[in-house]
C-alpha cells in the first residue's frame, strides 16, 4: 500500500460542546486543518495515490460547508433555536459530534466515499487529522 498527504489549514469555523463543563459549552472559534492520508495498492497512470491538482472537489466541500461556519453537534438542545436564526447571520453546520474526534470521524465518512467516487475505487482514505489551532489534535482511522 502507498500513501500520500494532502493538508487544508486555516479554516475559521467555530464550534460548542454543550455537554462540556468549562467554557468549551459555549459558542467558540479556531482555525482548523485538515490532513487527509490517501492510499492505493496501485497508482495512476502517472504513479499518484492521487493527483493533488485534481482534489479541488474536497477543497470546495471545505469551502462550501466548514469556512465560516458554526458546527453543532445534532443532539444539542439549544441547536434549533439557533439555527433559526442562522440563515442571515451564521452559516450552520449539523453533525452527530463537533469535537476533533467526531469531526474527524464524519469527515471520513463523506471525504473517503468522494476519493473512490473520483477515482474509480482505486485510492481511498485511510486516515483524517483534525487540527485545533495547532495545537491540539485528533485522527480518525477506519478499522
Amino acid at each position: 500500500m502507498l500513501t500520500c498527504k494532502k493538508s487544508y489549514r486555516d479554516i475559521p469555523f467555530a464550534h460548542r460542546q454543550h455537554l462540556h463543563d468549562g467554557h468549551c459549552a459555549l459558542i467558540h472559534g479556531h482555525n482548523w486543518g485538515i490532513t487527509l492520508t490517501f492510499a492505493c495498492s496501485e497508482t495512476d497512470a502517472n504513479g499518484f495515490v492521487v493527483d493533488f491538482g485534481k482534489l479541488k472537489y474536497l477543497k470546495t466541500w471545505i469551502d462550501e460547508h466548514l469556512d465560516h461556519a458554526c458546527l453543532f453537534n445534532a443532539d444539542d438542545p439549544e441547536t434549533e433555536a439557533l439555527l433559526a436564526s442562522a440563515g442571515h447571520l451564521f452559516k450552520a453546520y449539523t453533525l452527530p459530534n463537533c469535537s476533533c474526534e467526531g469531526v474527524a470521524q464524519h469527515l471520513h465518512g463523506i471525504f473517503d466515499n468522494m476519493v473512490r467516487t473520483e477515482t474509480s475505487d482505486r485510492a481511498w482514505i485511510t486516515e483524517i487529522e483534525i487540527i485545533e489551532d495547532s495545537k491540539n489534535s485528533a485522527a480518525y482511522r477506519p478499522d
